[in-house]
């Protein structure tokens, strides 16, 4: 069936592009290297972040999470990228649920136990999304987490992400049944 409508951004306007790297604010965030899978490990090993991702890793399954991003790009189907700080990985923020034909994506991030407190997550994710609406195109990027992560929804707030309401019981932790909050930043967004 024919859509009335043209895409919002035609398939392809992400692969074409070079997966960038980008300084904001006194960290880099870059795309991910073999040589990260220490991180990676490390953050999947972390109480609160198993927590909030509700996933652990092996060293193979670290391996493969890096090597899949190059293929996620391509397919844009996501993108993620290793956010360092003074020369170390100290989180990650990625793109997911793109959808071109709406203009929109999801957002998620971690960041390192050692790293917390020193608004990581907030300068990632301000410096992606400044890329996703100003190069990609992207006009809405959303973001949920559980109405239990308290951080997350400070992290959120603090990079302009307005709360748009509860998802109720929308996703299963260890713990049971979790509502979200759901954040979205508009292009047109201050």
């Amino acid at each position: 069936m024919p859509l009335l409508v043209q895409p919002s951004l035609p398939a392809g306007s992400m692969a074409v592009l070079a997966q960038p790297s980008f300084s904001a604010d006194g960290i880099l965030v870059r795309p991910w290297r073999r040589s990260d899978q220490s991180a990676v490990l490390a953050a999947y090993d972390d109480p609160a972040i198993q927590r909030w991702h509700c996933r652990t890793m092996t060293d193979q399954e670290a391996r493969d999470w890096i090597a899949s991003w190059p293929g996620r790009w391509r397919a844009e189907t996501g993108a993620g990228w290793a956010v360092v700080d003074a020369g170390e990985v100290v989180g990650q923020v990625s793109l997911r649920r793109l959808d071109f034909r709406d203009g929109t994506a999801e957002v998620s991030y971690w960041v390192l136990p050692e790293a917390r407190g020193r608004r990581i997550a907030r300068r990632a994710l301000s410096a992606l999304t400044t890329w996703s609406f100003e190069t990609l195109g992207l006009h809405r990027m959303e973001l949920n987490h559980s109405t239990d992560n308290m951080a997350s929804c400070r992290v959120a707030q603090a990079a302009g992400f307005a709360v748009e309401g509860i998802k109720r019981r929308e996703a299963l932790h260890a713990d049971g049944w979790h509502d979200m909050h759901m954040h979205a930043r508009l292009d047109t967004d201050g």
